[in-house]
């Protein structure tokens, strides 16, 4: 009777931890709480792993880990859990999509705590403390090291493709894969025109490429920039290295980016000439060739300008070999059947 009113009539805080300050009301609460977190005592033992703990959960522990079991069933979809507050944490945050934990940084919202807390070590304070011991390469997340040191490192694509075979090593990868590839889809539009795009990451290169005119990477070696990483690694490869990685299967002809060996094949070799002028209708392989063809023919731009004669010219290719011709005398070009040496080449 005298302990009942003292502690809920009187609202009593005798028992103060000297610690953290935090208070209690009976004498057994404070006891058991300064003996787990300020003494560091663990009195339960778990028999199978040797791990201790501060109270009586080690019973849940041996019954979840080491038995397996999940007694708690959730019955929208009968999942399984070994502890009732995993069972509420599911239903709360999968079936009723709360995200309770808000970030105070940028206002991000997570279902759980330590989504929060992760969020905040890895973004805001731009922590990485998984170290690749491989490379230098480092990570804000243990799983992400994991992935990096499988798929750079062992080189494994464990998912493939079921419509092309094609491997991935992420599973995001190979869904944006048959999303964008087989399916079709671009569902990322830009908002200041009328691309689409398959990837978000691709809108983004996009808008602050083209759009913002940014050019965030500059190359080491001659100063040019470039909007996009992979141009500029590109430029390094082909212009300072001097690589052509990319060979015709018809005829020996090399280039150092894929993209230009899929048109020397395409115009080359099959023909296709899939630009047509609107005004004449000269066709031809490139679309800069049409470009070029408009602006000199239909619009009589003559933008080089010899400086010897002022003569002017509407391409750089035909300055070039007016100079070398007129100017120069040159004469590069042998004819094969009587040996006399001509200024200008086959068809000129």
């Amino acid at each position: 009777m005298f302990t009942h009113q003292k502690l809920v009539h009187k609202n009593r805080d005798d028992f103060a931890c000297n610690k953290c300050e935090k208070k209690f009301e009976n004498k057994s609460t404070f006891l058991k709480h300064k003996k787990i977190f300020h003494e560091v005592f663990k009195d339960y033992l778990c028999e199978r792993c040797a791990k201790r703990f501060g109270n009586k959960q080690s019973l849940l522990h041996q019954r979840t880990v080491h038995e397996g079991r999940k007694d708690y069933l959730y019955g929208k979809c009968e999942k399984k859990f070994g502890r009732k507050a995993d069972l509420f944490v599911y239903q709360k945050t999968v079936h009723e999509g709360r995200k309770d934990f808000a970030c105070d940084k940028c206002q991000k919202k997570f279902r759980g705590k330590s989504d929060l807390f992760r969020h905040q070590r890895i973004v805001h304070e731009g922590r990485k403390d998984f170290a690749c011991d491989k490379c230098e390469k480092k990570f804000g997340e243990r799983g992400t090291l994991i992935k990096h040191q499988k798929i750079v490192h062992e080189g494994r694509k464990d998912f493939a493709c079921d419509k092309c075979e094609k491997k991935f090593g992420f599973k995001s990868t190979l869904l944006m894969h048959q999303n964008t590839v087989h399916d079709g889809r671009k569902d990322f539009a830009c908002d200041r025109c009328e691309k689409k795009f398959g990837e978000r990451g691709t809108l983004i290169k996009h808008q602050k490429g083209v759009h913002e005119s940014r050019k965030d990477f500059v190359c080491g070696k001659c100063g040019q920039k470039f909007g996009y990483k992979s141009t500029l690694l590109e430029h390094q490869k082909t212009v300072h290295e001097g690589r052509k990685d990319y060979s015709c299967n018809k005829c020996e002809k090399k280039f150092g980016r894929i993209s230009n060996l899929l048109v020397h094949q395409k115009t080359v070799h099959e023909g296709q000439k899939d630009f047509a002028c609107d005004e004449c209708e000269k066709k031809f392989g490139h679309k800069s060739s049409l470009l070029m063809h408009r602006k000199i023919v239909h619009e009589g731009y003559k933008d080089f300008v010899c400086d010897k004669c002022q003569q002017t010219f509407g391409e750089k290719s035909k300055l070039i070999r007016h100079q070398k011709t007129i100017h120069e005398a040159r004469k590069d070009f042998a004819c094969d059947k009587c040996e006399t040496m001509l200024s200008l080449g086959i068809g000129t």
